[in-house]
């Protein structure tokens, strides 16, 4: 099983995908906003949604869990 992970605190922007989605490794899963910087979170393999644990305008910390994908 393999995860999107936050890679900076930010808020969720965007949620690019949802549950049941098919991704490919650099799919964008994801968008973060950080000192009004849009950052993706990608996909870095194959596989299918399970879980998305975020909300849009939920503030995360580097490390979190975003998405669930296996």
């Amino acid at each position: 099983m393999a995860n999107g992970e936050a890679h900076i605190t930010g808020t969720v922007w965007k949620i690019e995908v949802k549950v049941g989605d098919k991704v490919e490794p650099g799919t964008t899963l994801v968008i973060l906003e950080s000192m009004k910087m849009e950052m993706p979170v990608e996909a870095e393999e194959a596989g299918t949604v399970k879980e998305i644990r975020c909300k849009e305008a939920q503030s995360v910390n580097e490390g979190d869990v975003l998405v669930v994908f296996e």
